[in-house]
């Protein structure tokens, strides 16, 4: 199965970009059971099973973008995943909200 690779941008300093997206990774984690594996200070990978779906994937977190490659759910869930994931990391990484608003706003 090939691999699924998205892009996001952002402008907020790395260290407040990990804070944020460990948020996610806490709420991927209670909602579906995904396991998150820091490496280092800059990445992570993922691994679990999203709504019936094997995921497998990694990330980097770089001085201007959140970028990272998972488990290509198929030609008919391909989009909706990317458009997912693009939304999810877009919203954690919204510099005009507050860390706490983001903490709030996962849902």
């Amino acid at each position: 199965m090939g691999m699924l690779k998205f892009e996001v941008p952002h402008n907020l300093p790395k260290d407040e970009v990990k804070k944020r997206v460990e948020q996610l990774l806490q709420y991927w984690g209670s909602k579906y059971g995904v396991k998150s594996d820091w490496q280092g200070d800059e990445g992570a990978k993922l691994a679990g099973k999203v709504m019936g779906i094997n995921l497998d994937a990694s990330f980097v977190i770089t001085d201007k973008t959140v970028s990272g490659e998972g488990t290509d759910p198929g030609m008919l869930l391909r989009g909706q995943a990317k458009t997912y994931l693009q939304k999810k990391f877009s919203a954690v990484l919204d510099p005009s909200k507050s860390l706490d608003q983001v903490k709030g706003n996962l849902d």
